[in-house]
């Protein structure tokens, strides 16, 4: 496997992510923010994080698969939620832990920004991802 996932020694345990993801392959991939839009443009699960969470994901995938990767070859996850507020954090794990059982996703390192907007409105989240495949 080209990715090793690692959490520190006597460092924080954060049940979402590890901390390092070690990388062995040779070619990059870098996905463009990916957001809860269907195959057609239309926006899937409009005010639900959970929901737009998990269909983030799923076009995560789909760009994974058109890259010749998938998520065992995922190094980071940045995530940007439109409005954060820490009362949001619990519908936000319920989707990454619904997409975890959907697509069997490692724990890759990532990082979740608060941001005033995203481009659009309604969209609550979106995810850039980088990959590395031999």
């Amino acid at each position: 496997m080209p990715v090793s996932l690692i959490n520190p020694e006597d460092h924080i345990a954060v049940p979402l992510y590890h901390h390092v993801a070690v990388a062995t392959g040779s070619r990059q991939v870098h996905i463009a923010g990916q957001v809860a839009w269907d195959h057609e443009g239309h926006l899937v699960a409009p005010g639900d994080l959970t929901g737009q969470v998990v269909q983030v994901y799923r076009n995560v995938a789909k760009a994974l698969a058109a890259a010749g990767a998938t998520f065992d070859d995922v190094v980071r996850f940045t995530w940007y939620a439109a409005g954060w507020k820490r009362d949001m954090y619990d519908a936000f794990t319920a989707g990454v832990e619904q997409a975890r059982k959907e697509f069997r996703v490692p724990a890759a390192p990532a990082a979740l920004i608060g941001v005033e907007i995203l481009f659009e409105p309604g969209i609550l989240v979106e995810a850039e991802v980088t990959a590395v495949i031999a």
